[in-house]
């Protein structure tokens, strides 16, 4: 069987992101100063929201591998914007994912341990452009993974772009990435893989809302149902304060109606994200 590593990026959750990788544009939040649970749920949706938020994201994979045991990925993505100038933000988020997983070949032990650290950049405008909240910049992949089975083995890069739309109770958009791999172990396959995340929330009174955030992943080296994760579903969060910290707390379920040989069923996530608003 051929050694897989699932990739998430989230977003936040962002996306992940992460996200998605797990999945929370900069001006319309900023001027609104997070004044409320409205505002913060928003902005916590946000991929590229000007605020500093910690997610740390859990995603619960079902029947992974020959046997078909559960796998776990836990996203940790700081999400860190920087003020360039008056008209634009540099938005950094960081996604270190913490993996157990059952083994990849008929025979072999549970393996646990860091994946692969996957850095983002986005140029972001402090301003929405004709509605429209927006990112660019680059993503990297560096194998950081602690065991051969955690890790592709190879440094990759690619562009990423996140677009966001603000429409009352509603906000959705999308995040999407491509990475090559320039460099790394040469008996580890080439990487050329694509992730499209979509999200949509709908958002109620007190800070709850609902969510659908699924990562679509196409890995470009394989071909028919091997190269393709679609999964379907979605779930709800809240953005509430403890003591006197604000947090998002999410739940959401997923189910891959396209997936690889032994890849997961269906996945369970659930993220808890602090909040600092400014």
């Amino acid at each position: 069987m051929k050694h897989r590593l699932t990739r998430y990026s989230h977003l936040g959750a962002s996306l992940a992101l992460a996200t998605l990788v797990s999945l929370a544009g900069s001006g319309a939040f900023a001027q609104k100063e997070h004044g409320g649970a409205g505002d913060l749920a928003k902005a916590a949706q946000n991929p590229i929201a000007d605020m500093i938020s910690l997610p740390f994201q859990s995603n619960l994979n079902f029947a992974v591998g020959p046997h078909s045991k559960p796998q776990n990925i836990l996203n940790i993505q700081p999400v860190i914007p920087l003020h360039l100038d008056q008209d634009w933000n540099l938005i950094t988020r960081w996604i270190m994912p913490v993996i157990s997983q059952p083994p990849l070949t008929i025979t072999g032990d549970r393996e646990a341990g860091l994946g692969d650290f996957n850095p983002s950049f986005f140029f972001s405008p402090r301003q929405p452009t004709h509605g429209v909240i927006w990112g660019i910049g680059p993503t990297f992949v560096l194998p950081t993974g602690t065991d051969k089975t955690l890790t592709q083995g190879k440094y990759s890069i690619g562009p990423s772009f996140v677009a966001v739309i603000d429409k009352g109770p509603w906000l959705f958009g999308v995040l999407i990435n491509n990475v090559w791999s320039f460099a790394g172990k040469s008996k580890r396959p080439d990487v050329n893989q694509m992730l499209v995340q979509p999200f949509v929330n709908y958002n109620f009174a007190g800070g709850w809302y609902l969510t659908s955030s699924p990562i679509i992943t196409a890995n470009w080296q394989e071909s028919g149902r091997e190269r393709w994760t679609v999964p379907v579903g979605g779930g709800f969060g809240r953005v509430f304060k403890i003591d006197e910290q604000p947090v998002n707390m999410q739940l959401s379920a997923y189910y891959n109606v396209v997936k690889p040989t032994d890849g997961a069923n269906w996945q369970l996530r659930a993220e808890l994200t602090f909040l600092f608003p400014e």
